[in-house]
């Protein structure tokens, strides 16, 4: 089999030598000489595989100011000097000056050997950078997400407090117009809030998900008519469905993924362009899995979308999944949507990468790991209708003084009874005093001293038949840590509003009274 080389030859003498021993080696090069200091720089430009140089070329250019010149530029390109017969002296100063090898144009039959041996090393320093790179990346991505899952958790208990207090001052009568005003525009506010820390959690992997198996050349389909909408007329927006395979994902945040690339995408061509979405599929093997993908090797569903844009250049593209980088002006977006397709994506077993140079435009490539349950179509049935009060006692267990405050004062006013605590010893001692009394406990996932699972464990032998209602700022990786999706426990997360708080604590009590009529 021939294998193609880009050979960059120094010097002139025993060129044709050279290239038939490396013929008959069965490598098919493609040459480029240079004579001269400026003509190797220039060659440089053009990365070479290999380079085979003189040992003396002119009088102040040889195989030694090769050597340095390219040291100086730092290319990572094997050299091999060939020589006629010179001193031993020489052969050691070469060798020091970085040359991979040595021969005499009397002996080339060595040439193919230290040809392929510089090569597979070659690729090895090539491979063993990327990965490095990868660690890198990857530790940097963890350590980021980390940071903004963290933030997003506190967050969460404020914008609880602000949209739980003001939806208790809305249902108010006796509120002037301009107060209400002014109480909605706090509302609104502490929405757009709670959408930026869902983001953060998306990027973090720690946003809930309600996956089911899909069909990703349906699911494009059926965005094709908003998309159309969205990108504008000067925009030509091609779909090429063909994949008919099924994965299994969150259909409202996969369509987040696809609109968040495709508003990129559309900002990256302000004069008009053409975008395409094309489904597939693909094998990815070991090397491609691993290496470049970060995913383990299978069967793989694809979603690329390209544009005509711009395009972008490799540092901008090294930090385009971190939260808060963006490339728009000042106002024209908080730089958390591709950390939030990043994490949307990872959260759902796949991989995106990105392809881009500068004036060539934007290709953005998800792989998601092919689903072996068919793709049934989701019916939306509409929520049932329940009286949100009760007579019931529950108990509160938040370390969170105004979040407590509020889950207290949302449930007093319910009717319900209600006792608190601020740590798990707190909750046990109330527990014991109110053993035959208690019906529910609202506790907080994530508390010092103790957590809420552990909490319960100890709780439920002490007040038999209680029921659980876990909150939290966190979501999926913390509920996961605990063994929440295992226990079967009702779950709410954070910011939560006053009527989504007393739907959920009704729910829960009356799954109780329907399983106790059942028995």
């Amino acid at each position: 089999m021939v294998q193609p080389l880009e050979l960059l030859f120094i010097g002139e003498s025993g060129v044709d030598a050279v290239v038939a021993e490396l013929r008959r080696g069965g490598y098919s090069p493609s040459i480029r000489c240079a004579n001269t200091l400026t003509e190797l720089e220039s060659a440089l430009t053009s990365r070479p595989d290999i380079a085979i140089s003189d040992f003396s070329i002119e009088p102040g250019f040889g195989a030694l100011e090769a050597l340095r010149v390219i040291q100086d530029q730092g290319v990572d390109l094997p050299v091999i000097v060939v020589s006629g017969k010179i001193r031993d002296s020489d052969v050691l100063a070469v060798l020091k000056a970085g040359a991979a090898d040595h021969l005499t144009r009397t002996n080339l039959m060595r040439l193919n050997a230290a040809v392929e041996r510089e090569l597979r090393s070659a690729r090895m320093r090539t491979d063993r950078v990327r990965l490095e790179e990868q660690f890198r990346q990857a530790q940097k991505m963890e350590a980021v997400g980390r940071l903004a899952g963290g933030v997003a958790h506190d967050f969460n208990n404020l914008l609880t407090v602000i949209t739980g207090y003001s939806d208790l001052l809305l249902g108010s009568r006796d509120l002037k117009e301009a107060q209400r005003s002014a109480l909605e525009e706090i509302r609104r506010s502490a929405e757009r809030g709670g959408a930026l820390t869902h983001q953060l959690l998306a990027f973090s992997r720690r946003q809930p998900m309600q996956a089911r198996p899909l069909k990703i050349d349906e699911l494009v389909l059926h965005m094709e008519r908003m998309l159309r909408r969205l990108i504008g007329e000067d925009v030509e927006l091609v779909t090429i469905a063909a994949s008919s395979e099924t994965v299994f994902a969150d259909p409202g945040r996969l369509e987040q993924v696809i609109m968040n690339l495709v508003v990129n995408a559309r900002d990256a061509m302000p004069g008009g362009g053409k975008l395409t979405i094309e489904t597939g599929s693909i094998r990815l093997n070991d090397g491609l899995a691993a290496r470049h993908l970060g995913v383990p090797p299978g069967q793989y569903v694809t979603i690329f979308i390209t544009d005509t844009g711009v395009g972008m250049d490799q540092e901008t593209q090294s930090h385009l999944f971190e939260p808060f980088f963006t490339t728009k002006n000042p106002g024209r977006g908080t730089g958390l949507g591709l950390a939030t397709v990043y994490g949307i994506i990872r959260q759902s077993g796949g991989a995106i990468g990105i392809a881009s140079e500068p004036g060539k435009g934007t290709s953005a490539n998800i792989y998601l790991p092919r689903a072996k349950e068919k793709a049934e179509p989701a019916v939306d049935r509409p929520p049932a209708l329940m009286p949100l009060t009760g007579r019931e006692t529950i108990l509160v267990v938040e370390d969170e003084a105004r979040v407590r405050k509020l889950i207290v004062d949302v449930l007093t006013g319910r009717g319900y009874r209600v006792l608190e605590a601020t740590r798990g010893e707190e909750a046990l001692r109330i527990c014991k005093t109110h053993a035959d009394e208690i019906d529910l406990a609202v506790v907080d996932v994530v508390m010092p001293e103790m957590n809420g699972p552990d909490l319960i464990r100890q709780m439920q032998p002490i007040c038999k038949g209680i029921r659980v209602l876990y909150i939290s700022g966190y979501t999926d990786e913390a509920m996961i840590h605990h063994g929440i999706p295992e226990s079967g426990a009702a779950f709410l997360q954070k910011p939560f509003v006053p009527d989504q708080l007393a739907r959920k604590v009704r729910e829960v009590l009356d799954a109780r009274a329907n399983a106790a009529e059942g028995q």
